[in-house]
């Protein structure tokens, strides 16, 4: 079954539009719409020029890019940022660059990858007490470093 999700490019932005490199890639990639520096250790909020419908029950989640945190230390805050189905503006891309230079992004650069997916019913049920398990309150390091 496929789903159309509606979305909108800026005028002048058309080409910039998001796309899949391969018919069985799991996310689509989302381009820089306006040149940008980003400084080393510092973060900019890059223009996609995308803006996006999705229905209610539906979330867009905006990824770094592997290959661009391998190779040039950039990242995204906010990692997965989810984009709601009731927002309607531009999609803005949080980059930060952990690298020791400035990181130009120029127009068309895919800056950042896009997961759409449906969301489950949920009904949260507030408890006096949660079920034991093996591993308990244990976190941040309990089960080791190995």
């Amino acid at each position: 079954m496929t789903v159309q999700i509606r979305f909108r490019m800026r005028a002048g932005d058309e080409e910039l539009a998001p796309r899949k490199a391969h018919h069985d890639d799991a996310a689509f990639d989302v381009r820089a719409a306006r040149p940008e520096t980003i400084p080393p250790g510092e973060v900019r909020l890059v223009s996609t020029g995308l803006f996006l419908e999705l229905p209610t029950g539906w979330e867009a989640q905006i990824r770094p890019r592997s290959g661009l945190a391998l190779k040039q230390c950039i990242t995204l805050l906010n990692s997965p940022g989810t984009i709601d189905a009731g927002y309607r503006g531009e999609v803005g891309i949080i980059t930060f660059n952990a690298g020791r230079e400035p990181f130009v992004v120029n127009r068309g650069d895919r800056i950042a990858q896009m997961v759409i997916q449906r969301l489950p019913e949920v009904e949260l049920v507030q408890v006096e007490e949660l079920s034991e398990t093996q591993r308990g309150v244990g976190g941040f390091g309990s089960t080791g470093t190995n």
